[in-house]
């Protein structure tokens, strides 16, 4: 008759195995999730593509490379039906008041939505009407907008804007829409602008 050692020897050796699976397999980190898709987080900290713009107002023809050095504040806007770009003007208008001398440098990026042709004189006279004093340019075809944002993602917004670090790195980005004078957005873009004229 076989002692008890010699028959549960298997048994117990089984169990030690089945106890070392299930300790290794919860050991075992399992690949986070991706994150989804669309959400404008996955180009922060990503190099900022070179710009193809045309049609400079208020200065000569500027590229993103020539900029190097200085944060550049990249807003995208329309008229004349844009309410949300008209609300957003004066605080633009107060940035490069307050902040262009300090080195930040603001570009604002005209793409057409009017059933009418585009004409350049319009485009300087709706510039002038809010009040820019900083380098405006036209992105026709919306060749930069699609590049850097539409088709990144899904994006509800075309009037995004993109702040942009002395290296040429996208550090934050308002989808769209408005920031006006005295809003959360606004405060905290003006936040971010002095946090990257603070680095070195």
């Amino acid at each position: 008759m076989p002692s008890i050692c010699t028959s549960t020897l298997p048994v117990k050796m089984t169990v030690v195995a089945a106890c070392l699976l299930v300790m290794t397999i919860n050991s075992v980190q399992l690949p986070a999730m991706p994150p989804p898709k669309g959400g404008s987080g996955d180009l922060i900290g990503t190099r900022a593509p070179e710009w193809h713009l045309d049609g400079w107002l208020n200065s000569r023809p500027l590229k993103l490379a020539d900029l190097r050095g200085k944060v550049v504040l990249v807003r995208w806007w329309t008229a004349p039906e844009c309410p949300h770009c008209v609300a957003t003007a004066p605080v633009l208008n107060d940035f490069q008041k307050d902040y262009a001398d300090k080195g930040l440098v603001i570009v604002g990026v005209y793409h057409h939505k009017s059933s009418t042709p585009l004409k350049e004189s319009e485009v300087a006279a709706h510039a002038q009407r809010l009040g820019f004093q900083f380098p405006v340019a036209i992105d026709r075809n919306w060749t930069t907008l699609k590049k850097w944002w539409l088709e990144t993602g899904d994006r509800p917004w075309t009037s995004v804007s993109f702040l942009i670090d002395k290296q040429g790195v996208i550090r934050h980005i308002h989808e769209g829409g408005r920031y006006e004078s005295g809003s959360g957005d606004a405060k905290l873009m003006e936040e971010k602008v002095r946090e990257l004229l603070r680095e070195g």
